[in-house]
């Protein structure tokens, strides 16, 4: 493999295009286990049918493990949202119409979104009475086992060259309730600043999935909790004014 054109540089990982293969080198302190849970993750999407780049290997590369899948020619939504910003509202649509593509699936063998958000919340540096709080609250949601992308933005969207839209980074994935998954969206633009994008997101989305705007909001707290423990000192204010959960009572 030959690691020479850098195509995306993320946290603790950068992609390389290599022919027709995109290959992901992690950094050498990245937990084995989970990038080798996110191939797994990967190949269980993959089988539900949904448009994904194929995965091809898993390996170790210059002593650093990294997951190869399918190079895909074309541009990311973000980048066609920049490039094209009066063009923002077609775009969005498009957006929440793959976001309800991925919700109306479902991979039996996918962690569950409650198990992951207990854990989080468990993680986070709050005090046990807002802890407990949390805890209640995910409890009192309905259990669903819809697949759940985790992180879905328009940056993890590739507009391909054939007409096909494809969904990358299934690091994050897991089967529960599509509400939370919308919540997470809502937060990814708002921690970009991008507020009027979120709450015209946010509409869409309850909109053309009929779901209740309060609902969504209720997740709130819980995905920033879980946000919370990257510990970004840019992203305090933020989660700390969504972790006040009485403001979503």
């Amino acid at each position: 493999m030959k690691l020479e054109k850098v195509i995306a540089v993320r946290t603790s990982k950068t992609v390389y295009k290599d022919g027709d293969r995109a290959i992901k080198v992690f950094d050498e302190d990245y937990k084995k286990s989970d990038i080798l849970n996110e191939a797994l993750n990967q190949a269980r999407v993959e089988e539900t049918g949904l448009p994904i780049p194929k995965l091809l290997e898993v390996g170790v590369v210059d002593g650093k493990w990294a997951i190869v899948s399918e190079f895909i020619k074309g541009k990311t939504l973000g980048r066609l949202m920049e490039e094209n910003p009066d063009k923002l509202d077609e775009y969005l649509n498009l957006f929440v119409d793959i976001q309800l593509q991925i919700h109306n699936q479902k991979a039996p063998l996918l962690n569950k979104l409650k198990d992951k958000m207990n854990r989080k919340i468990s993680e986070t540096d709050l005090d046990a009475t807002t802890r407990y709080e949390l805890h209640t609250r995910l409890e009192g949601m309905p259990k669903h086992n819809k697949v759940c992308h985790g992180d879905f933005r328009p940056s993890n969207v590739i507009v391909g060259e054939d007409g096909t839209n494809y969904i990358i980074d299934w690091s994050h994935a897991t089967q529960g309730n599509a509400s939370a998954d919308a919540a997470r969206t809502y937060l990814c633009f708002c921690l970009k600043g991008e507020t009027e994008t979120a709450e015209k997101y946010l509409d869409l989305f309850c909109e053309k999935s009929d779901t209740a705007k309060q609902y969504v909001q209720k997740w709130l707290p819980i995905v920033a909790a879980s946000q919370s423990v990257k510990r970004k000192p840019e992203e305090k204010e933020l989660l700390t004014r969504w972790l006040d959960v009485v403001d979503y009572e």
